[in-house]
């Protein structure tokens, strides 16, 4: 459990029957934040899962050598991240040839994925002005999915939306085009490939931050005291008098 979240806890149950706020001075934060006991090594394993889940495999080999957390497969990071760039290169077929690579069961057992990953080939036709071959392979690989499932097909339509406008940037669908749409994309691949692995699909450090927000706004409404205002610095700030 965050250092922060523990500490936060414990004064918004302190300062729960309060009518006013109460002003939490400096030496009272850090007398809670000097109580509360972190094992270096739990830290150093919540770096390593960021590290690893998001793919930054010589980071995560230094941070092992220099915090002597165990042993990680690098070549499980790297493999993953080379599916990650070619999805978001637009090189789909590539991407899926590699997937299959790791472990075909990934999409053998996962039709929303490999749809999403078809519906991309799709987008990256149409992104290059290859009509005929879009129409073809939406009809041929696509459609039959859609026939089985309602929301395939709403996203097969949306996706075949693009092909009636010269000007993409009129297309109410328009954002299927842009990056972010990749991204997405690989996203999920990211995840699944994860999964496969028995890993978490997401790092854990994120959450912690997200729930580190939603304390401080429980905490706020109960006490001034040294908040942490821009996560990027993590400085405590003089609480408001």
């Amino acid at each position: 459990m965050s250092l922060f979240w523990i500490v936060i806890r414990q004064l918004a149950e302190t300062e729960a029957m309060a009518t006013t706020k109460n002003v939490i001075t400096w030496e009272e934060w850090e007398k809670k934040l000097n109580d509360v006991k972190i094992r270096k090594e739990d830290m150093n394993k919540l770096v390593m899962n960021f590290l690893v889940t998001e793919g930054h495999v010589d980071a995560a080999e230094k941070f092992r050598k220099e915090s002597g957390t165990e042993h990680i497969d690098l070549a499980t990071i790297t493999d993953r991240m080379a599916v990650k760039k070619a999805l978001q290169c637009g090189n789909v077929e590539d991407a899926i040839e590699k997937v299959n690579d790791l472990n075909p069961e990934i999409l053998d057992t996962n039709p929303q994925l490999y749809f999403h990953l078809q519906q991309q080939r799709l987008i990256e036709l149409i992104r290059n002005g290859i009509v005929e071959e879009a129409l073809e392979f939406a009809q041929e690989e696509l459609a039959p999915r859609g026939e089985e499932n309602q929301g395939f097909l709403e996203e097969l339509e949306r996706t075949v939306a693009l092909l009636a406008f010269e000007d993409v940037s009129t297309c109410p669908v328009g954002e299927l085009l842009d990056m972010s749409q990749r991204l997405k994309t690989a996203s999920e691949v990211n995840a699944a490939i994860l999964t496969s692995q028995s890993h978490e699909k997401d790092p854990k450090l994120p959450s912690l931050l997200k729930m580190l927000i939603w304390a401080q706004n429980q905490l706020d409404e109960k006490a001034a005291y040294p908040r942490i205002n821009d996560l990027s610095t993590a400085v405590l700030e003089d609480p408001p008098v």
